[in-house]
């Protein structure tokens, strides 16, 4: 298995996801060890993508009890189907293996806020798109 930390804060704590059994496996591990996971669809080209890069390096620094995963949608476009991304960036809050938020856009106060309820909270939280 490929795994390859995103570029940004030295020592990254954000996986990059590199193919779609990696998916599975990262996804599997964290539900058996209660873990949430949240994770940044992007792309290299999109540049609101890349500019959630450094919030989302720093969350996963401040929240090491959420396995936090960078998918490029265009190397791991099974995945991204799958989930129905449609614009970058993309957040998905993922518990028990399912999508309980999801927010569309480059809105750094709400990761932290769906970040901060993912640590304290095993309830549904209602999605956000921000356009």
């Amino acid at each position: 298995m490929e795994i390859q930390q995103q570029k940004g804060v030295g020592n990254s704590k954000v996986v990059k996801v590199e193919k779609e059994a990696s998916w599975d496996l990262f996804i599997d591990q964290a539900s058996n060890e209660g873990r949430p996971v949240v994770a940044h669809f992007g792309a290299s080209w999109c540049v609101t993508s890349l500019s959630m890069n450094y919030k989302f390096e720093e969350l996963a620094q401040t929240h090491p009890d959420v396995l936090f995963l960078y998918v490029d949608v265009d190397d791991v476009q099974s995945v991204s189907s799958k989930l129905g991304v449609k614009a970058m960036p993309t957040f998905f809050l993922i518990k028990n293996k399912e999508v309980v938020n999801k927010i569309v856009g480059a809105n750094p106060d709400e990761v932290k806020k769906m970040v901060d309820a993912s640590a304290e909270s095993t309830t549904t939280l209602p999605g956000i798109v921000v356009e």
